[in-house]
């Protein structure tokens, strides 16, 4: 068998097909616009390499779990509960536990708590009906993904409406 030794020739970008730029394809078919006065520079760049770090940095996943305990402290509204310093639960005159404030205005610890973690669950409803959309050749997984977002999604905006409801003394389920 004889061998055949290819030598490799090189190109200039003129013989390259689709190597030009956008502005050289322009300027070509509308000479009259630019003129040969006006080209695009170019520039080679020198290669520089930044140095390399010795120490190891933390993965994306321990990022992404950091930005979220700080988002749910955020919604927990810990700078108001911080100031104001309100009492973690309350009572009414006959000594019962009442765990949502009279008032619309203000807010008992625990129910602030509650409530971030309800607006936790949504979100995360959020995250996983985007999810989804990343599984549509996979049929089965998007179906039950996107089923447990839009559930997750659902009761935590029900919660949410339910306890704004007994916050202003209204009744949960219209007149039933």
């Amino acid at each position: 068998m004889e061998k055949q030794v290819q030598g490799q020739v090189k190109t200039k970008k003129e013989d390259v097909s689709g190597s030009e730029t956008v502005f050289e394809r322009v300027k070509s078919k509308t000479p009259w616009i630019f003129g040969k006065a006006l080209r695009k520079p170019k520039i080679r760049f020198p290669d520089m390499s930044l140095p390399k770090m010795d120490m190891p940095l933390p993965g994306k996943s321990i990022g992404v779990i950091s930005i979220y305990i700080i988002l749910f402290l955020l919604q927990t509204g810990i700078v108001y509960l911080i100031y104001t310093e309100p009492p973690a639960l309350g009572g009414d005159s006959q000594g019962n536990p009442i765990f949502l404030y009279p008032s619309i205005h203000d807010a008992f610890i625990v129910e602030s708590i509650v409530a971030s973690i309800f607006l936790f669950l949504c979100s995360l409803g959020f995250i996983f009906l985007y999810q989804a959309s990343k599984h549509v050749y996979n049929k089965k997984i998007a179906v039950r993904i996107l089923s447990i977002g839009i559930m997750l999604v659902l009761i935590s905006y029900t919660a949410l409406q339910a306890m704004i409801a007994i916050k202003l003394g209204q009744k949960l389920f219209g007149n039933v």
